[in-house]
């Protein structure tokens, strides 16, 4: 399995930024709302990045030597594909409403409630997070080279990947 590209993390931000300042434009000028998400999807946030922590801990835990019971290999593939999935999701939401933030600052004058600007800031935020997250258990997941109780390597394969 590769690594998270951070070319494809920032070129997703920013096509999500472009679509999403686009979209808001678009959506101001026609007299609907913003396309943000509601600001209860921090909850949701939270949620993910949580269990991506927890099964995180537990895949850091075998590799720092934490050995008494074998580790699934699944549930380490499983959690590999979590981290590289958050900090997707995560750099797709940083973009989306870093675009309808840009747009909804040229809006502060004519606008009454920065409601918008504020729950966009917010779900910036969680989009970093989300980012810092995924990349942070990924490399939970990378075994360290020279790991001699860990699965043999395959021929071909550099020691040094993943668990």
């Amino acid at each position: 399995m590769s690594d998270i590209r951070f070319r494809w993390l920032a070129v997703i931000g920013l096509v999500a930024g472009a679509v999403g300042w686009l979209v808001n434009w678009w959506a101001t000028r026609n007299g609907l709302p913003a396309p943000a998400l509601h600001l209860s999807s921090l909850i949701t946030v939270l949620a993910i990045t949580g269990v991506t922590l927890i099964f995180g801990r537990r895949v850091l835990a075998w590799r720092n030597g934490s050995r008494k019971k074998a580790l699934d290999p699944m549930l380490a593939l499983r959690t590999l594909i979590l981290a590289q999935a958050c900090a997707y999701a995560g750099a797709l939401s940083l973009g989306w409403h870093a675009g309808i933030f840009v747009d909804q600052l040229s809006l502060i004058g004519v606008r009454s409630a920065p409601g918008p600007l504020w729950g966009s800031l917010a779900l910036m935020a969680g989009g970093i997070v989300m980012i810092v997250v995924g990349l942070v258990v990924e490399s939970f997941c990378r075994l360290p080279p020279g790991d001699d109780d860990a699965w043999p390597v395959p021929k071909g394969r550099d020691e040094g990947e993943y668990a």
